[in-house]
């Protein structure tokens, strides 16, 4: 389960390229025997029962995953964007010793008690030993772990209503189920060409740009760091049939001066997801190009895919229809089902549904029915023929660029400076972003402060770059409830009036 496609590829047909990155092409036995030797040498360095992987995508990232595995141990994927506050929350929570990593991100690890190894160095290692791939890799075949579909494979952090990133458990049943299924909606297949320009150590990559590809045996173009410059280049050399990419991308792609419709031509399905896309955007794609942008829906919480439009069914300003086993639910505050196209809250279940969160029994409980319905605190509504339409969100998160943007977290460092009194946070949108997180001020009685000075106090407090407030606002005082509640509604009707 899950680490069986990349051994038999690799067994079966050696010499097929599995993925191109910034080094080069790598086969299927390259990458193979690389994820063996890494799994070998995890075996006799740590004893915990996960490794932490933080790396940008590529090869590295890939060999280190299924190496993990196959060393009987289960991922926790750092995200290297985080604050170091953040990813020593994650080193901490997670429980592990041993991180994977490159030396220019192990000199952000502030936390005590973590090994790290050096990727590049451990490769480089393993070349000089000048092992026989092909027979690393059938050994590795035969020393397969056995582990159940209700093992945990993944702990994935995303953030948590208290801001500080909440682990998400994800089962070896709960991605392969998901992988299955987008494979079957989508009708995937090994002749296509993925590019990879989202971070796999997000879900949305993690299953999409990884684990699918490599299961259908098809080859995945990665790029460390978005441009859309390079990812044009890479369609065009490469014949690239399937991208998936946020909003902001794809509008980067947009307004490539140099690009038109021919460009486009071994295109499949382009497909957004990670925040809503913009009616404008999904337009000006279609009428530069001629290419139909395709929005999915999922969260990290389902592993993540449970709706997408693809090329023989989709409807523009939806997120697609269900993909198979995922079961939507549509209920109103008192958790009640509403009738077939009136708006709720978006309750999924089906076999990608997460496990739990990671030693947090309160907040699984509150998120996750008797019956196994995951509440996702968004809005949205099926109609008739069975497209999923987002509506809005229950949650106060804002999503900034498909990253998530806790405001109580915010709003907390902020009432830290001595000069501000109250703090309200709010999402903006914004047509290049998605969203843009706007804070409002209000100042204590004889004092002042700057936007700017209150953007570098929030860097000192190690918040992390997309989190920091785009905007400030200063204020006489906030909207209140009876109840002494700011009313954010308000604030964000403000801020949106003209968007």
């Amino acid at each position: 389960m899950l680490v069986e496609p990349l051994l038999d590829h690799a067994i079966k047909t050696p010499s097929d390229i599995a993925l191109h990155d910034e080094s080069g092409p790598r086969t299927f036995e390259q990458l193979a025997a690389d994820a063996a030797g890494i799994a070998e040498h995890l075996s006799g360095f740590t004893t915990r029962p996960s490794v932490g992987v933080m790396l940008p995508a590529g090869a590295g990232f890939v060999a280190s995953f299924y190496g993990t595995l196959l060393a009987g141990k289960s991922v926790v994927a750092v995200n290297f964007l985080l604050s170091e506050r953040e990813i020593t929350h994650i080193l901490s929570d997670s429980g592990i010793d041993t991180l994977v990593t490159i030396p220019a991100m192990a000199a952000r690890i502030k936390c005590e008690g973590i090994k790290t190894i050096d990727l590049s160095e451990l490769l480089r290692t393993l070349a000089a030993k000048g092992a026989n791939s092909a027979e690393t890799v059938a050994v590795a075949k035969s020393r397969i772990p056995s582990r159940g579909a209700d093992d945990m494979a993944v702990l994935m952090y995303t953030s948590g209503t208290s801001g500080l990133p909440k682990g998400v458990v994800l089962t070896f049943g709960n991605l392969q189920s998901d992988v299955d299924a987008a494979i079957k909606h989508a009708r995937l297949e090994t002749k296509h060409v993925f590019l990879g320009v989202i971070p796999l150590f997000h879900s949305f990559g993690m299953t999409a740009m990884m684990l699918a590809p490599i299961q259908l045996k098809a080859t995945i173009i990665y790029m460390a760091r978005f441009s859309a410059v390079a990812a044009m280049n890479a369609i065009r050399q490469h014949g690239v049939s399937l991208m998936f990419g946020v909003p902001s991308m794809l509008a980067a792609i947009a307004h490539l001066k140099n690009a038109g419709p021919e460009d486009f031509k071994t295109i499949y399905a382009m497909i957004s997801g990670g925040e809503p896309l913009p009616s404008r955007g999904r337009e000006t794609f279609q009428e530069r190009f001629g290419v139909t942008l395709y929005e999915g829906y999922g969260l990290t919480e389902t592993s993540p895919v449970v709706a997408l439009n693809i090329p023989h069914a989709h409807r523009a300003g939806s997120v697609g229809k269900a993909v198979p086993g995922a079961e939507f639910k549509f209920v109103d505050d008192n958790d009640k089902p509403v009738p077939q196209g009136q708006s709720g809250e978006i309750w999924l279940r089906g076999p990608m549904i997460m496990k739990g969160y990671h030693n947090l029994p309160k907040e699984t409980a509150a998120a996750l029915t008797p019956d196994h319905f995951f509440k996702t605190g968004d809005l949205g509504m099926m109609d008739a023929d069975g497209f999923v339409f987002i509506t809005g969100r229950k949650k106060d998160l804002i999503i900034v660029a498909g990253e998530k943007a806790a405001p109580r977290e915010i709003e907390e460092i902020l009432m830290g400076h001595p000069a501000v009194a109250e703090a309200a946070v709010v999402g903006k949108k914004d047509p290049g972003r998605g969203e843009a997180v706007v804070a409002f001020i209000v100042q204590k009685e004889g004092q002042s402060v700057t936007g700017e000075a209150l953007r570098d106090f929030c860097r000192e407090h190690g918040l992390a770059q997309w989190k920091i407030p785009k905007e400030f606002h200063f204020e006489k005082e906030l909207p209140h409830s009876p109840t002494g509640k700011v009313l954010k509604r308000v604030l964000a009707e403000q801020v949106n009036r003209n968007n």
